[in-house]
C-alpha cells in the first residue's frame, strides 16, 4: 500500500520549487493547503528547518523558512487527522532535550500525530552562529538521534550518556501522546542511507532520481539485515512535479501531466521499487489552483496507485 503526503507550500520558499504565488502568501493559505490534505486523505503534510540562511545563499535558497514546530503546531489546530512532518528538521542546531521538549508537545497538542524527520543540515553558517558542529554534523546526528528515542519515550525522566550529550533526573512532562515518536532519517549520501538504516522507522530521500532508487532500497535493506534490524522501515520518495490534467500553460518539462490513470501508472512504478509513501508536490499558479489539484488527486489518481 501507497499512501502520499505532500510538503506544504509558502513555509519554505527556496527558488528550486517555490511557485510565484507563495511570495505573498501567508498563515491564511497554509491553513487551507492543510485543511485540503486533511480532507482529501493525504496521509501527511510537511515542513521545512532553517534558523537563518546566509546572504551567499539567499538569492537560491531566499530566507522564507518558518519553524517547524511552531507551523506544525499551527496546522494541528486547525486539522484532524493528517500527520504532521518534520521534513527534515536540523536537529544538531539544538540541544536533544531542547527538541524533545518542542516535539513531545507538538505530539500531546495534535493527538499523536508527530512524524519526527530529521536531517544532519547543510549550512555552515547556521551552524556557527548558535555554536554548533558543522564538521562533526554526522557524529552529532547519530547521538541526537539516539537521545531523542530516550527523551521522546514514556519515561518522565528519561534517562541518556553519550559522548556530547548526557541527561537523567531531570524531568519532562507532557510526554508524547504516542509510546514511540516515528523517526524518518532524510538524506541520500551513503551516511545518510546508513543513518536511515540502523537508525530510522522511515528514509527520506533526498532528490533520488527514480532509476537511483531501486540501487539505494537495496542498500538499506542490507544495511539493516546485516545489522539483525527487524523492525518495518517506511521507504520514502518525492516524485516529480504532477499536474492533473492538461495544463492551459507550461508546466514544466519534467512535470507527469495529463489524465489521471496515466499519472497513475507513472506513480505505481514507486511501489513496485518498494517505496511505501510519496511526496507530492503540484505545480500551480495560485492557492486556489493548489487545492483543486490536491483535490483531483486525491479523487482521480490515488484510488489507482495500489
Amino acid at each position: 500500500m501507497v499512501m502520499y503526503g505532500m510538503q506544504l507550500p509558502v513555509q519554505s520558499q527556496s527558488t528550486l520549487y517555490a511557485e510565484s504565488w507563495e511570495a505573498e502568501a501567508g498563515p491564511g493559505d497554509l491553513a487551507e493547503v492543510a485543511r485540503t490534505a486533511d480532507r482529501c486523505g493525504f496521509a501527511y503534510i510537511a515542513c521545512c528547518d532553517h534558523i537563518a540562511i546566509p546572504r551567499r545563499l539567499a538569492d537560491a535558497m531566499s530566507t522564507v523558512w518558518y519553524d517547524p514546530v511552531a507551523t506544525l503546531s499551527f496546522l494541528a489546530g486547525v486539522t484532524e487527522r493528517v500527520l504532521l512532518l518534520s521534513h527534515v528538521a536540523v536537529v544538531g542546531l539544538r540541544h536533544p532535550l531542547a527538541s524533545a521538549k518542542q516535539y513531545a508537545t507538538l505530539d500531546r497538542l495534535s493527538g499523536g500525530r508527530l512524524i519526527l524527520g530529521v536531517g544532519a543540515g547543510h549550512v555552515r553558517e547556521e551552524f556557527e552562529a548558535v555554536g554548533a558542529d558543522f564538521g562533526g554534523r554526522g557524529g552529532v546526528l547519530d547521538e541526537t538521534i539516539d537521545a531523542l528515542r530516550a527523551a521522546l519515550g514514556q519515561d518522565e525522566y528519561p534517562e541518556f550518556s553519550g559522548e556530547r550529550y548526557a541527561f537523567r533526573g531531570l524531568g519532562q512532562r507532557p510526554r508524547p501522546a504516542q509510546e514511540r515518536v516515528p523517526v524518518w532519517v532524510g538524506g541520500s549520501s551513503p551516511a545518510a542511507v546508513r543513518r536511515a538504516a540502523l537508525r530510522g522507522d522511515g528514509w527520506l530521500p533526498q532528490g533520488d532520481q527514480r532509476d537511483r532508487l531501486p540501487q539505494q532500497i537495496a542498500r538499506l535493506k542490507a544495511i539493516r539485515e546485516g545489522a539483525g534490524v527487524v523492525s518495518p522501515l517506511t521507504v520514502g520518495a518525492i516524485t516529480e512535479p504532477l499536474y492533473v490534467g492538461d495544463a492551459a500553460w507550461d508546466v514544466g518539462r519534467r512535470t507527469v501531466a495529463g489524465k489521471p490513470e496515466a499519472i497513475a501508472e507513472s506513480l505505481r512504478a514507486y511501489g513496485a521499487m518498494g517505496v511505501h509513501q510519496i511526496q507530492v508536490r503540484f505545480r500551480s499558479r495560485s492557492r486556489t489552483e493548489l487545492t483543486d489539484q490536491m483535490a483531483a488527486f486525491a479523487a482521480e489518481v490515488a484510488p489507482h496507485l495500489n
